[in-house]
């Protein structure tokens, strides 16, 4: 899972485009013109931006331009019908990390995606391990001792957020941000809803919880309980 923003004025295709990806069980927040979609870039965070090239408003050769000078480092992928070799080499000096020619089959960009998300850190791994907890992303499978858990979507990507940054502490502002799209109507009391059903279905009955809760802070993933807060890695 992660969380992606799809820069994009063809409606039809942007949503062809959403069905696919959430299915593939990524968080996905759209804008249809490059002005939006730089400032969502800059002040929203993402594990990855997909951006047409031609956009009102803004080109997205140009969003990307202005994200990567103002310090931005998601990684980035054009779309355009562009395909000539000078084409592409502007869309890749403009800060792009990867180019994709219109039309593609939605295979060729989930390809495209995992290689992106992999260079910062094997952001999907194949399958995430944590204590007796094991969370395949891709069948959206999680076990605890080979007993298998059903998670509902949204408890799976907390789940599978968590299980990518353990022993880091989160509040629940960063979890909002990382988990829940901007636009979602959501606060710091459904967080703490989705943290009570994912402790009742992955804790061992009588064991300590494997999310804790940092009073005042925000929540942990760890084996064992810190006896301090500064013993934790801030999220």
């Amino acid at each position: 899972m992660a969380k992606i923003l799809l820069i994009e004025d063809d409606l039809e295709f942007c949503n062809n485009i959403k069905i696919w990806l959430v299915a593939e069980s990524h968080t996905l927040e759209t804008a249809n013109n490059g002005i939006e979609g730089l400032e969502r870039l800059r002040f929203y965070p993402f594990d990855l931006a997909i951006i047409d090239w031609q956009l009102p408003g803004l080109a997205g050769i140009e969003v990307c331009r202005q994200f990567r000078a103002a310090g931005g480092k998601t990684p980035v992928l054009i779309l355009t019908g562009k395909d000539s070799v000078v084409d592409k080499v502007a869309g890749l000096d403009s800060g792009a990390d990867d180019y994709l020619t219109k039309p593609f089959h939605p295979t060729e960009l989930s390809a495209r995606l995992r290689a992106l998300l992999r260079r910062p850190g094997e952001v999907l791994a194949n399958v995430l391990r944590f204590g007796p907890l094991e969370l395949d992303p891709r069948s959206a499978r999680l076990t605890s001792g080979g007993r298998e858990i059903r998670l509902l979507p949204k408890e799976l990507a907390l789940m599978e957020f968590f299980m990518r940054h353990p022993n880091q502490l989160f509040s629940p502002d960063t979890l909002l941000d990382r988990v829940w799209t901007s636009e979602s109507d959501v606060s710091r009391d459904l967080v703490k809803v989705y943290i009570n059903r994912l402790r009742s279905k992955i804790d061992a009955p009588g064991a300590q919880s494997l999310i804790r809760n940092v009073h005042g802070l925000g929540y942990i993933l760890q084996l064992s309980a810190p006896e301090r807060a500064d013993e934790v890695a801030p999220g």
